[in-house]
């Protein structure tokens, strides 16, 4: 039930960085995905071992450029929580 193409890809921010120094990881994920679905990609893609998984479907945001306007794609964040001593590399 793992796949692959479940993670998309790491979210790169300072906050995301910051909460990676205490074993917190911020990926996105498919909308369709589940908890349990991330979870088990995660564990067999890293080797390592989940302890909590919260997740958000973000919002659009409005966003002009010129006289367009438009707004922002949305995505699912799911912000994974490993068990202490593991990391990933990121």
């Amino acid at each position: 039930m793992t796949n692959p193409d479940i993670i998309f890809a790491p979210v790169v921010t300072e906050k995301s960085m910051k909460n990676a120094e205490k074993n917190i990881y911020t990926f996105k994920v498919d909308k369709r995905a589940t908890k349990t679905q991330i979870k088990k990609t995660i564990e067999a893609q890293f080797g390592v071992h989940v302890k909590t998984i919260n997740t958000l479907i973000t919002k659009p945001k409005d966003k002009r450029v010129g006289k367009y306007t438009g707004k922002t794609k949305t995505y699912k964040k799911a912000i994974v929580s490993l068990k202490d001593g593991e990391t990933i590399e990121i």
